[in-house]
């Protein structure tokens, strides 16, 4: 029996010449009017700017839209934060900061509190490694967030979990992995005295 010779593969298509999906398009419509609310841009090209990224059909017509603006930061592109609790111990929160897509946390002998009660999160996941060494740490989340604590070795300071499952539409999953060391890891809502700091009415 003849073998029959294997069919071309098809020739890849270009990055530029992929389809642009609505996704892509809303977000250059976010980035513009961005830029207009600095300056960047006047409103007349603004207007021109918005209907020629609406009606883009591939990826490469909507980068000329942007191409002499700055590219955006993104949460996703931001560095990792590292939090390390050494002798006197170490947080960030309760104010407003900005969430990139991972968070270590060392808890040493100080102890390290991670407390995302005041911030706005547009990531729909957020990967925190936490390392409870001699004091452990801490993970305070807003109402209506949910963690994912499976990924923990409770180690000989134990894991606390005291979140409720009820996660609202559009709130970040906060995912946690590492060890409990011997100060253990503790991850909650607000306690009392956090929620009339935060009014009652903690950011979700």
């Amino acid at each position: 029996m003849t073998a029959q010779p294997a069919s071309p593969l098809p020739d890849p298509v270009p990055t530029g010449a992929l389809r642009a999906s609505d996704a892509e398009r809303e977000a250059v419509v976010e980035q513009l009017r961005d830029a207009a609310a600095e300056g960047r841009i006047d409103l007349g090209e603004l207007d021109a700017r918005l209907e020629q990224a609406l009606t883009s059909r591939t990826r490469a017509e909507l980068a000329v839209v942007t191409a002499d603006l700055p590219k955006p930061v993104t949460a996703e592109s931001l560095p990792p934060l590292v939090l390390k609790g050494g002798l006197y111990g170490a947080s960030r929160g309760p104010g407003r900061w900005e969430v990139p897509g991972r968070v270590i946390a060392h808890g040493g002998v100080g102890g390290v509190k991670l407390d995302f009660t005041r911030v706005e999160c547009r990531l729909a996941e957020v990967a925190v490694e936490v390392y409870g060494d001699t004091s452990g740490v801490t993970v305070v989340i807003p109402d209506g967030w949910a963690a994912d604590t499976g990924g923990v070795d409770p180690g000989v300071g134990g894991l606390k979990d005291r979140t409720t499952p009820d996660r609202l539409p559009g709130t970040p999953l906060i995912r946690l992995t590492g060890s409990g060391g011997a100060g253990g890891i503790v991850v909650r809502h607000p306690d009392r005295r956090e929620r009339r700091r935060l009014g009652g009415d903690p950011a979700r």
